[in-house]
């Protein structure tokens, strides 16, 4: 099982939503990422974002969760909550 940890982008775009959808992505949060983050099937997607960089994305209806694993210390980093199309790669790095 994993630890997540939100950074406080992540924790700021979270407050700002509306309390169903809090509620809503915080639970596939628990249920996705704690027990197999780095499973990249159905609503999970890895994202190549140049120069060797990448980063997982979870969909959550119209809200994606940016997110980060590191295996060794069974941690998942949440990088940022963003509502659908509202990002640039530039933004998530």
């Amino acid at each position: 099982m994993y630890e997540v940890k939100y950074q406080s982008a992540a924790a700021a775009e979270l407050g700002a939503l509306r309390a169903f959808d809090r509620v809503r992505v915080l639970d596939a949060i628990e249920k996705n990422l704690r027990l197999a983050p780095m499973a990249v099937t159905g609503k999970k997607k890895l994202l190549e974002l140049g120069d060797g960089e990448s980063i997982r994305q979870l969909r959550v209806g119209d809200y994606r969760v940016f997110y980060d694993v590191d295996e060794e210390q069974s941690l998942v980093i949440v990088r940022h909550v963003r509502r659908k199309g509202t990002r640039t790669t530039g933004e998530i790095l």
